[in-house]
C-alpha cells in the first residue's frame, strides 16, 4: 500500500484596508478644508453660477448713465428678465459701459437697448427691444449706435439754476440795448428782431429776482423728490396693492351676486316643480299656526300651571337615587281591597260591614 499525502493548500485571507482612524489625518483635513472653501465661494457667488445664477451677462455702451444704478431692472416687452450689474465709465471711449444679466430671455444680435424712465421720480430701467435672427454674443459689447439715453430733468434744472445765478442780467440788458442802437439803420425786420431781443432782456432783468426765486424753489422741490424717491416709490407700490385688493374684492362680490342669482333661479325651479306638494303643506302650517294663535291664552295658562308641578317633581327626584312620593289614604287594607282579597263591604274597604 502506497502512502501518498495530498499537498496542503493555504487560502490567503482577504486584504483589509486601513481603518479610517489609522489613516493620516493631514490629507483628509486638507481635502475637507478645500471642499468647505469651494462651498463658501459658491454660496457667496450664487448669482454668477451658470445654472442657478442670474443668467447670461451682456454689456452695452451709452452716451450717459442717466442715473442708472446697479440692481435696476432689465426688461423685455415689459417683463422683468434680469438686473443691471455694473455702471462704469470707459475713459478711452468717453462712454458709459453698462453690464447687465438676462435670464430666460432672448437677446438678438440686432437688439436695441433703451434707458427708460421707471417712475416720475427718476428711477430708470433697461428696456431691450430684441431684434435679430441670431443671439447676441455675450462677449461682444453692444455699440452706442444701438442704445439711447433719456433726458434727466433734475440735473437739467440744477444746471439751469447754476447758470442763471452766474448771469449778470443788467449787463445782458445793456448789451442788448447797445445792439439795438447799432442796428437802428438796418432794415425793418432786423430792427424788429433786435428790438424784441432788447425788450426780452429788459423783461428778464426786471424779473431777475422772481426768476431766481422760482428756479431756486424748483431746485428745492426736485431735490426733495429725489431724496424721497424710495419713500414715494414705496407709497405708489402700496397704493397699487390697495387697488389690487379692491379689485379682488370686486371680483368676489361679483361672484357672490352671480351665485345668489343662480340660487334664486334654482329655488324658483324647486318651487315650480313642487308647487302641488308645497301648497298643501303651507296650508296645513297656516292652520296649525291659526289654531295655536286662537288658543294662545290657554297655552299661556297651561305653561304657568306647569311651573308648580315641575318644582314638586324636582323635589321628588332631587334627594338621591330614588323617588320620594306620598299617596294619601293608602294602607295595607286598602291595597288588599284593590287587589280583591278583601270584600268591598268590609270596614277596611270603607264598607259598613252589613
Amino acid at each position: 500500500m502506497s502512502d501518498s499525502t495530498a499537498p496542503l493548500t493555504t487560502r490567503k485571507a482577504p486584504r483589509i484596508g486601513k481603518s479610517f482612524s489609522s489613516r493620516n489625518p493631514l490629507p483628509i483635513g486638507a481635502i475637507g478644508l478645500v471642499f468647505i472653501l469651494v462651498l463658501l465661494y459658491a454660496a457667496f457667488n450664487a448669482a454668477n453660477l451658470p445654472l442657478i445664477g442670474g443668467g447670461t451677462e451682456y454689456s452695452a455702451y451709452f452716451t450717459e448713465s442717466a442715473n442708472l444704478k446697479p440692481d435696476d431692472d432689465v426688461r423685455i416687452a415689459g417683463v422683468n428678465v434680469g438686473k443691471v450689474q455694473d455702471v462704469t465709465l470707459d475713459a478711452d471711449r468717453g462712454l458709459v459701459k453698462v453690464t447687465f444679466t438676462v435670464k430666460d430671455g432672448f437677446v438678438g444680435n440686432e437688439s436695441k437697448i433703451n434707458l427708460k424712465l421707471k417712475t416720475l421720480l427718476g428711477a430708470k430701467y433697461l428696456d431691450i427691444d430684441s431684434i435679430g435672427q441670431d443671439k447676441q454674443k455675450p462677449g461682444k459689447t453692444i455699440p452706442v449706435s444701438r442704445t439711447t439715453s433719456p433726458l434727466d430733468v433734475y440735473p437739467a434744472f440744477t444746471d439751469l439754476t447754476k447758470t442763471i445765478d452766474k448771469l449778470n442780467t443788467d449787463q445782458l440788458a445793456a448789451s442788448f440795448r447797445t445792439l439795438a442802437q447799432d442796428f437802428s439803420g438796418t432794415p425793418q425786420y432786423v430792427k424788429s428782431a433786435v428790438s424784441g431781443l432788447s425788450r426780452l432782456s429788459q423783461t428778464i432783468a426786471s424779473r431777475n429776482s422772481q426768476l431766481s426765486q422760482l428756479l431756486t424753489a424748483a431746485r428745492s422741490v426736485t431735490g426733495v423728490l429725489a431724496d424721497r424717491d424710495q419713500d414715494l416709490a414705496q407709497l405708489l407700490r402700496d397704493g397699487n396693492l390697495l387697488l389690487q385688493e379692491l379689485n379682488d374684492r370686486r371680483d368676489a362680490i361679483h361672484t357672490l351676486l352671480l351665485n345668489t342669482q343662480l340660487l334664486a333661479t334654482q329655488l324658483r325651479g324647486l318651487v315650480a316643480d313642487n308647487q302641488k306638494t308645497i301648497k298643501p303643506m303651507l296650508d296645513n302650517l297656516d292652520n296649525v299656526l291659526t289654531l295655536l294663535n286662537n288658543n294662545k291664552e290657554t297655552l299661556d295658562r297651561g305653561i304657568s300651571l306647569l311651573g308648580p308641578f315641575y318644582r314638586v317633581f324636582n323635589n321628588v327626584v332631587g334627594n338621591g337615587r330614588w323617588f320620594d312620593n306620598y299617596i294619601q289614604d293608602l294602607s295595607a287594607g286598602g291595597v288588599l281591597c284593590l287587589l280583591g282579597v278583601l270584600s268591598p263591604t268590609s270596614d277596611a274597604c270603607g264598607g259598613n260591614g252589613g
